[in-house]
């Protein structure tokens, strides 16, 4: 093809935008290269820079400000075949800066190209991250407090394989966007521009301005050979291919059935290190030994090994919509961490809901009926107060049966794991 621009949709560029040559200098660089129009993608962010995807006849995507990147990802991940090519301004550079840095550690096989024009040109002329210091820009003297980035020194730190940084208005730049777009790997291509909107009308800046901001830093043109190494593309389908073993799914199967079963309710309070998630694990175990729908919640500090431990379990004949707890049904209070993160459930529970509190732990004042068990006289490990409950909770029929703790134990643990789960259950009684 001659030409990929798209005759219905003229340039709408302000006069003088060095945007304007960098769109005409992309369709010069895609006709050399004969790019497939149906193989082709523009992904484009907010701003100015954003305007290319209306004006090519190759497929295009219009994402939202910093993001472009991740759906380009996206696409090259899915369909290898496609040629990528990302628009950016220096705007979207600073919003969307970590993406920018995982494409380069990834060396996915993408062409960004960076318009920088010093400003957010699109909204009021504000500083970008690329804005230089003594600039007069529309945010004041927000830019006086800070340096610009140098994107090109940044993606080679970053692991990027390709750079190239040039002026917008440099007549050789089709081919250099040609050959950031032939390179396997990940390619930023910075272009240096004018926004004659906003920015010159404070700043003076020439073509010959341009091209000596280029010359005055360090040159980075082409091949990172420091940084070459496979596509990610290509790596992580090698990779795959060679994994031949994948985790399994569990299957629980129905093994128990149970008559006039009513939606049960179970909240099991306590802290970092009673295994509060894994009694929580085996109560849904069981409810699906039975049959059942189950869903579960957790809630503990970031510090897994401090603070509380919560887990609330939802069983039911019916498909549960609604994960929340209304009307515990058992409740087991075994720390006093985990009592005052739920305190208020106390106040409201009903006389019929079972409660399991350890002897040590203090609980608000409930209409519920009471079970005080002492597991540290029955020689019982605080770390194996939660499964031990679950015993008590069959044994009762509350919310489970021992038939149902039974599978559930098998299928959750190894028969060594089951034996000794069985004999902390058994000292219970």
């Amino acid at each position: 093809m001659n030409s990929y621009l798209n005759k219905s949709r003229p340039l709408v560029y302000c006069p003088g935008c060095t945007h304007e040559k960098v769109t005409t200098g992309l369709d010069k660089a895609m006709a050399s290269l004969n790019l497939l129009p149906d193989k082709t993608v523009i992904v484009t962010d907010i701003g100015c820079s954003g305007l290319f995807d209306t004006f090519f006849n190759v497929h295009a995507l219009h994402g939202i400000h910093g993001r472009a990147l991740t759906y380009a990802s996206g696409l090259k991940l899915a369909d290898p075949e496609l040629t990528v090519i990302v628009t950016m301004g220096d705007g979207g550079l600073g919003i969307g800066g970590a993406h920018v840095l995982a494409s380069c550690r990834k060396n996915l096989d993408l062409t960004l190209i960076v318009l920088n024009n010093f400003n957010f040109g699109m909204t009021g002329g504000q500083y970008s991250a690329t804005t230089p210091t003594d600039a007069i820009v529309g945010s004041d003297f927000l830019n006086n407090a800070e340096i610009p980035i140098d994107i090109c020194a940044i993606a080679q730190s970053a692991g990027a394989t390709y750079i190239d940084k040039c002026s917008g208005l440099d007549a050789d730049l089709p081919k250099k966007i040609a050959s950031a777009i032939q390179h396997k790997g990940f390619s930023i291509i910075e272009t240096l521009g004018m926004c004659t909107g906003r920015y010159t009308k404070k700043n003076q800046l020439t073509p010959k301005g341009l091209d000596q901001m280029v010359a005055d830093l360090p040159e980075r043109t082409g091949i990172i050979k420091e940084n070459q190494r496979p596509e990610y593309g290509d790596r992580y389908r090698a990779l795959a291919k060679e994994k031949h073993t994948f985790p399994q799914a569990v299957t629980i199967e129905k093994k128990v059935t149970l008559n006039a079963y009513q939606r049960q309710e179970v909240v099991i309070l306590g802290s970092a290190g009673m295994r509060i998630v894994t009694a929580g694990d085996i109560v849904c175990y069981a409810g699906l030994c039975a049959g059942m729908n189950v869903s579960m919640k957790n809630d503990y500090n970031i510090t897994v090994l401090r603070g509380q431990s919560v887990s609330e379990i939802l069983i039911s004949p019916e498909k549960i919509n609604y994960t929340g707890i209304q009307s515990p049904s058992v409740v087991l209070a075994l720390s006093d961490e985990g009592v005052m993160r739920r305190k208020k459930i106390f106040a409201d529970l009903k006389p019929d809901t079972f409660v399991l509190k350890e002897k040590s732990v203090t609980i608000p004042e409930t209409r519920a009926h009471v079970l005080e068990i002492d597991f540290k006289d029955l020689k019982i490990k605080k770390q194996d107060w939660a499964l031990a409950s679950l015993g008590v909770m069959a044994k009762k029929e509350k919310a489970i049966n021992m038939d149902m703790l039974h599978l559930a134990l098998k299928s959750r643990f190894n028969e060594k794991l089951f034996g000794l789960a069985m004999e902390t259950i058994e000292k219970c009684f």
